[in-house]
Formats: structure tokens, C-alpha cells, sequence
């Protein structure tokens, strides 16, 4: 991860990187439960085996291969910027390319974190995140999974709010 900053809104694309120029330490993203680390292959067996995560798949998103071409790419880029939160952890591990991941913190500001090859990224169940690709348009990742491979985007809303994952996330992490 080379860099993480709070994200600076503005009208340009999400692909950009949206600096505010405010830095974010690691610690801010480990108090939210944020799990990150810059780790070898073999590194990420271990964690899998400690962490049980029985299953997984990898998934590549750049326009030359992604089936439909570049407006299928973009309009799945949409769905994983969309605010959302999962039922699960949502494990990553960046084997090619670069992308970016946005969390919510307490003040419900959003901070960035670039990630790139030999990034390890585990995001816990219930925080409100988005993820999408640098300018590059970019990335190939190794998704881990504790159970079957499934991917449920539950988009911000009042229903996610009473949710009992972000209920747990909120009550865990004080946010």
C-alpha cells in the first residue's frame, strides 16, 4: 500500500486519486478493523489456514479481458463503488495491477488506501466500503473465502444501518 489519505471529493473520474493531501497512518485503518499487510505468497497461506479461509478465486478487471468489453467493465466498476457493506470479510490479495479501496471511519469520512502487488487487504463484515481501479484500469486479485466463493453488496441504506453485521461492526469498533 503506497499510500492512504482521506479522499478529497471532487468532480473527477473515481479513478483518480483523489489526494486531499491529509495523510492517514495504518494504526486509523487497524482501529477499524481494517486488516492490511504487505505480504509474500507463502505469507498468504498461512494467514488463509490461521484465518480458515477454505476457498477461493481470483478475479481480473481491466477492459481487455473483463467479458463485454469496457462498458461491462465500468458499469461493474459502478456496483464496487456504490457505498455498501458485506455479511462476510471480504479478503484481497493483489497479485498484478493496483487499485484503490475507500473505508468509512467513525466520522463517516471516507479514507483511502491504495493497494497494489503484495497487498493483503481484509476489510470485516459491516463496514461501509467501495473499491475501484487506479487510472491504470487495472488489477488481478486472489479473493479468499471462509465458505462457498460469494460476493452480496448490501448498499448503504437504513436497512444496513439495523443490520446485525453492522450492528457488530459498530458496537466492536466504536465507530
Amino acid at each position: 500500500m503506497v499510500a492512504i489519505y482521506y479522499y478529497e471529493e471532487d468532480s473527477t473520474q473515481m479513478t483518480a486519486p483523489h489526494d486531499s493531501g491529509k495523510a492517514v497512518r495504518a494504526e486509523e485503518l487497524r482501529s477499524l478493523g481494517v486488516f492490511y499487510d504487505h505480504l509474500t505468497p507463502e505469507k498468504v497461506e498461512d494467514l488463509a489456514v490461521e484465518r480458515h479461509y477454505k476457498n477461493r478465486d481470483y478475479i481480473t478487471l481491466d477492459s481487455a479481458s473483463f467479458p463485454g468489453g469496457e462498458s461491462a467493465l465500468n458499469e461493474k466498476l459502478d456496483i464496487f463503488f456504490t457505498e455498501h457493506i458485506h455479511e462476510d470479510e471480504e479478503i484481497r490479495y493483489i497479485l498484478d495491477g493496483e487499485g484503490y479501496f475507500d473505508v468509512r471511519d467513525g466520522n463517516d469520512r471516507w479514507i483511502r488506501a491504495r493497494v497494489e502487488v503484495g497487498d493483503m487487504l481484509i476489510l470485516p463484515a459491516g463496514i461501509y466500503h467501495r473499491f475501484t481501479l487506479t487510472d491504470k484500469k487495472y488489477v488481478k486479485a486472489l479473493r479468499l473465502f471462509k465458505d462457498e466463493p460469494k460476493w452480496v453488496a448490501l448498499n448503504r441504506s437504513e436497512e444496513t444501518e439495523v443490520n446485525p453485521y453492522r450492528k457488530e461492526y459498530k458496537t466492536e469498533f466504536k465507530v
